[in-house]
């Protein structure tokens, strides 16, 4: 014979709340609680069916064409928020990516650089803190120089979920009246991939 038991809460011996179900929205475990699914066992979750995974995130674009002199490194102004899950990303005043979740990200940024003029190289850095930690560099060595070029770095940095920061920055050498080009050709944005 079937057995059915009905209630809204279930609550360990302190009187924590483990299970709790509260207009149409069932809670699993109280606040500091980890729930393990053990080995052997399985949890099968539907396509869509969990939010939050992987972030913090956001994404964001240089909104118009900004100038950036012969040789100077330059942090860009990504200013242009596709979406940003937390607001962690300042998109008015810094341009920067500071999240308040600890853990490691995968960060990606590309640029479209232009000059006026051909150039001989154009570098994209990503800035932790005030230093650069990933690079990106088109070098047309024993080609022809060129006016305009994608340049594109990413890969996993660690963050300490409360004052580091990431940013942008750009240099083209070899021409003048350069820029990096805006719209969504020239782009940033990062994810929490885990711990």
């Amino acid at each position: 014979m079937a057995s059915i038991l009905k209630v809204d809460t279930i609550q360990d011996q302190s009187g924590n709340n483990i299970i709790n179900e509260n207009a149409d929205t069932i809670t699993i475990g109280a606040s500091g609680d980890t729930i393990t699914v053990p080995t052997g066992a399985s949890l099968t979750v539907p396509n869509g069916g969990l939010s939050g995974q992987n972030y913090p995130a956001f994404e964001a674009y240089v909104g118009s064409n900004q100038t950036i002199g012969n040789t100077v490194i330059t942090k860009v102004e990504l200013n242009t928020e596709v979406f940003d899950t937390d607001g962690y990303y300042d998109n008015v005043t810094n341009y920067r990516f500071t999240p308040l979740v600890a853990g490691k990200y995968y960060v990606y940024t590309q640029l479209y650089l232009y000059g006026s003029g051909d150039f001989d190289r154009g570098r994209t850095f990503i800035y932790k803190n005030g230093s650069n930690v990933k690079l990106g560099v088109i070098d047309p060595v024993n080609s022809t120089p060129m006016n305009a070029a994608s340049v594109g770095v990413s890969g996993i940095i660690d963050m300490n979920g409360s004052t580091d920061y990431l940013e942008v920055h750009a240099s083209i050498q070899g021409a003048i009246g350069n820029s990096v080009f805006g719209g969504t050709y020239s782009y940033f944005g990062a994810y929490r991939i885990g711990d």
